[in-house]
C-alpha cells in the first residue's frame, strides 16, 4: 500500500497515511480537525540498492549466456563468419545461438 503525506491548510500540520490506492482521500486534519487536508506530492519512499537485474539473473545458476561466452575466446575466424544479427544477450533467440 502507498504512504501519502498530507498537509492541512490551516493549521501546517503534516502527516503520513498507509492507504490503498482505493481509499478516499483524507480530509479531516487529526490536529485541528478542519477539513483542510490537502495531498502532497513527495518523492517515493523507497531505494533500490544493489547490482540491479539483468538477463543472467537467476538463470542457469550463475552461467553466463552462450552470446557471450563465445565473443570470450576471441577466435576472429568465428567472429567473421557470424552474421551481424542483433543479439538479445539470454540465449533464448535464434540470433543467440
Amino acid at each position: 500500500m502507498p504512504i501519502y503525506e498530507y498537509r492541512c491548510a490551516s493549521c501546517g500540520h503534516q502527516q503520513e497515511f498507509l492507504q490503498k490506492l482505493s481509499d478516499p482521500p483524507q480530509t479531516r486534519c487529526p490536529q485541528c480537525g478542519q477539513e483542510a487536508l490537502e495531498k502532497m506530492v513527495t518523492a517515493a519512499g523507497f531505494q533500490l540498492k544493489g547490482s540491479g537485474w539483468y538477463a543472467t539473473d537467476f538463470k542457469g545458476g550463475g552461467q553466463k549466456p552462450a552470446a557471450k561466452a563465445e565473443g570470450a575466446a576471441g577466435d576472429s575466424k568465428t567472429e567473421a563468419a557470424k552474421p551481424a544479427a542483433p543479439a538479445c544477450g539470454t540465449g533464448a533467440c535464434p540470433a543467440c545461438q
